[in-house]
């Protein structure tokens, strides 16, 4: 690819600017998402409030399930712009966006005489549905994605024969990693480190000064990182107390390993997922044909690269498969190497000879076009498709013609692929990655009203706010994620109060005057005893109650 496509190293104008629109996007038009997104922030509100940024808090209590990285990195945002909702929402995709030149560095790295890997890789990566969708959520993973590719490139340093050099940028990252989300930093990283014999021979530069030497920088590698996340956790622990010490030494990580107390899945879902999480490019024909090839063979027996990559995911993929606890988003990082992989099929292999000659040659590249083109047309004519009014009953709201930009997108790149305009792998590569800018755009702008309406805790937590500021009590029915409190910007915690046969009573004793929060299915009817408000939420209501109202009809802020 000419320099000219270049606006920073191995980041194309074409990733740059799908990064930037499904961005905006998102920050534009969706709201806050609870539970986690709602929650970050307001961790991230009570250390500012509160002026404490060792020990995380959420509702006045500590919070031990994530160290403080992102919630540190929102503050900075705040001491620059003040206290937003904007800048919080920037930082993960910002770390989506380093992910993305990382890379295509490391592709360069690994194959300097490649350069058309290099350019592919980013928009691989980029046009990944799963990449692409979570690079605009603010969650700890997109972070752990870029300290790990950072972590990786070390090592291709330090295999080069940067051996200090490299292992202190391992170091580092591991470092940050430990920050952004504990010590599953570890997972990503030291698999292909202690499995450097198994890649490091086969790169074309290495300067290995022996394996003794690569070990011991390894292991100096780990304790230069763990100094840097203990400088914070040691004193946080201090600070926090035995239980909060317990917690972030132990529980969210051996603990949660061993037997994982949320998102059980069976050891299969992650390989029953995969092919959905990487479309389009597993239904692109070419890819295929380049993977089944001879040269593939080759390239997978001596390609250090492809060795490097195959060991980063799959190691990670092995164990997050027979760990209990599974979410989609835990194999993030783990996506660049697919990237790569990808890439270097694709750049460092040939079509069969027969290929060009073939009349309907053509259907191949446009597939993973059509593929989209169809799923956009049906999505945006769900409301007219026979047995599918039960789905849009829940989908109330949802615009689904905005679903035609993802469509006309998709269809212009298959016509381009029917005339010929798509002879190499990256210009179907930069068209298939605007074409999922489109997808994720015309999603949101689909999605929006729903979004608000169902999803938007600003309304409940401007009321609530007055009521706190008017010296009310507020208690929240069930387990509070701390959904009300950037939003309102409170100042005090919210009661939890119907875990327990006598927690309510208590609450009742001793605030003579309060709000209640709880959910229902349902409003109540005009006979039975009505809430100060009610917003939607989810799939029913939010609903706030007086305190008299729990003392006179004590089932009536309980789920009907």
């Amino acid at each position: 690819m000419a320099n000219r496509d270049f606006f920073l190293p191995w980041l194309s104008l074409w990733s740059l600017g799908g990064w930037f629109a499904v961005v905006a996007a998102a920050t534009l038009l969706r709201p806050h998402l609870p539970v986690d997104e709602t929650r970050y922030l307001a961790v991230a509100w009570e250390m500012w409030r509160d002026g404490n940024f060792l020990v995380p808090h959420l509702n006045g209590e500590t919070y031990s399930h994530k160290p403080p990285l992102l919630f540190w990195l929102m503050e900075l945002g705040w001491a620059v712009f003040g206290v937003n909702g904007w800048t919080p929402r920037l930082v993960a995709p910002l770390f989506g966006l380093g992910t993305l030149a990382l890379t295509g560095a490391l592709a360069a790295k690994l194959w300097p005489e490649d350069a058309r890997a290099a350019s592919l890789a980013p928009l691989i990566l980029f046009g990944s549905a799963f990449f692409a969708v979570f690079t605009t959520l603010t969650m700890f993973d997109l972070i752990l994605a870029f300290f790990a590719g950072c972590a990786l490139i070390g090592l291709v340093d330090a295999a080069q024969g940067r051996l200090g050099r490299g292992m202190i940028v391992v170091g580092v990252a591991i470092g940050f990693g430990l920050l952004a989300k504990g010590p599953a930093i570890l997972l990503h990283v030291l698999p292909a480190a202690l499995a450097a014999p198994l890649w490091v021979p086969h790169l074309s530069s290495a300067r290995l000064p022996g394996w003794g030497r690569w070990y011991a920088g390894v292991v100096l590698a780990v304790l230069l990182g763990a100094t840097i996340g203990l400088a914070w956790a040691i004193p946080a622990a201090i600070a926090g107390g035995p239980g909060f010490a317990h917690e972030i030494f132990i529980g969210q990580s051996a603990g949660r390993m061993v037997e994982s107390f949320a998102h059980k899945r069976p050891f299969w879902w992650f390989a029953a997922w995969l092919p959905v999480m990487f479309l389009p490019w597993t239904v692109w024909p070419a890819l295929w044909k380049r993977v089944a090839c001879k040269e593939s063979a080759t390239l997978l027996r001596q390609d250090a690269g492809i060795r490097l990559a195959l060991i980063w995911f799959a190691a990670a993929f092995v164990a997050f498969s027979f760990i209990s606890g599974k979410q989609l988003h835990y194999l993030l990082p783990e996506f660049p190497a697919l990237a790569l992989i990808t890439a270097r099929a694709l750049s460092g292999t040939k079509t069969p000879s027969s290929e060009p000659h073939r009349k309907f040659a053509w259907i191949g590249e446009a597939l993973p076009a059509l593929f989209i083109f169809a799923a956009a047309v049906g999505a945006g004519l769900l409301p007219a498709l026979p047995g599918t009014a039960r789905i849009v009953a829940k989908l109330e709201g949802v615009q689904f013609a905005w679903m035609a930009l993802a469509a006309l997108a998709a269809l212009g790149v298959a016509l381009a692929a029917w005339r010929g305009r798509l002879p190499a792998p990256e210009h179907a590569a930069r068209a298939l990655a605007a074409v999922m800018a489109a997808v994720v755009v015309g999603v949101h702008l689909a999605a929006r009203p729903l979004l608000v309406q169902a999803h938007d805790m600003a309304p409940t937590a401007r009321r609530l706010k007055a009521w706190e500021d008017a010296g009310e009590a507020i208690a929240h029915v069930a387990k509070y994620h701390g959904q009300f409190h950037f939003a309102g910007r409170l100042n005090r915690p919210i009661a939890v109060i119907g875990l327990t046969g006598h927690d309510v009573a208590a609450w009742l004793a001793a605030h003579p005057r309060g709000k209640v929060i709880s959910y229902r299915e349902r409003l109540p009817l005009p006979s039975e005893p009505q809430p100060l408000s009610a917003d939607p939420f989810q799939s029913g209501w939010v609903v706030v109650w007086d305190r008299g109202q729990l003392a006179r009809f004590p089932n009536s802020v309980y789920r009907d």
